[in-house]
C-alpha cells in the first residue's frame, strides 16, 4: 500500500523528469487546502487566490530542490505561508507576528463539550454565532498565532507537520496553538457562558 507521502514522491519524480501533467495532479490535489490556509492570512479572496498561484509556480520552479526530507504538502504549505507574509508586505500591510514568550502549558484545555448541541432553531442560531466568532477571532489574530491555529484545527496536521511548516521548534508551535485558543475561547465565553478558567 502505497502512503500519500510516497504518491506525492512519485509525481514530483515524473514532474522532474518532464510529465507537466503529475504537477496538475499535485495542483488539483492540494489547490483547496492550500487556498484554505491562505485565505487565514491574506482575506481578500482574489488576492488569496493570486498568492495560491505564485506559490505554486515558485513550488513548480524549485522543485528540483525538494528532497524530499519532509512531506510536499509541508513543503508546499511552508512557500505559501512566506509568499502570503511577502504579499502582505509588498502591499504596505505588515504580517503582524507574535512577541509573546512561548509557554509549555499548550494542551491545556478542555475537549469542547459544551459545544454539542440539538438541531433547534436556537441552537442552529447560536451554532452560526459560535462560527462567526471564532472566524473573527481567528482573523484578529497575529498570523504567526492564526496561521498554526489553523494547520492544527482546520487543516488537522501534526504538532511535527506544523513545526516543519512554520521552520520552528514544537514547543513554539505548542504556546502558539495555547495562545490562540485562549483568545478564542475569551471571545467564545459570552456565548457559551463559560467559566473564566475553561477553555475550549
Amino acid at each position: 500500500m502505497t502512503t500519500e507521502r510516497e504518491c506525492d514522491q512519485l509525481l514530483v519524480e515524473r514532474v522532474r523528469k518532464g510529465d507537466k501533467r503529475a504537477f496538475d495532479l499535485l495542483v488539483e490535489k492540494y489547490q483547496r487546502r492550500l487556498a484554505r490556509l491562505v485565505s487565514r492570512i491574506v482575506h481578500d479572496p482574489a488576492e488569496a487566490e493570486d498568492v495560491v498561484q505564485e506559490t505554486f509556480i515558485k513550488a513548480y520552479r524549485a522543485l528540483r530542490h525538494f528532497r524530499g526530507d519532509s512531506a510536499f504538502y509541508t513543503w508546499l504549505y511552508r512557500i505559501g505561508i512566506n509568499t502570503a507574509k511577502n504579499f502582505l508586505v509588498t502591499q504596505g500591510r505588515r504580517a503582524p507576528t507574535s512577541t509573546e514568550p512561548d509557554t509549555e502549558q499548550a494542551e491545556g484545555h478542555d475537549d469542547g463539550e459544551h459545544l454539542r448541541d440539538i438541531d433547534t432553531p436556537e441552537s442552529v442560531l447560536a451554532s452560526k454565532q459560535i462560527a462567526r466568532t471564532i472566524n473573527a477571532a481567528m482573523d484578529a489574530l497575529p498570523i504567526d498565532l492564526r496561521t498554526a491555529i489553523a494547520l492544527r484545527e482546520i487543516e488537522g496536521l501534526s504538532y511535527e507537520e506544523i513545526s516543519d511548516i512554520m521552520a520552528c521548534p514544537i514547543g513554539t508551535v505548542r504556546s502558539r496553538i495555547f495562545r490562540a485558543r485562549e483568545v478564542i475561547a475569551e471571545k467564545l465565553r459570552p456565548l457559551l457562558d463559560m467559566p473564566v478558567d475553561k477553555r475550549w
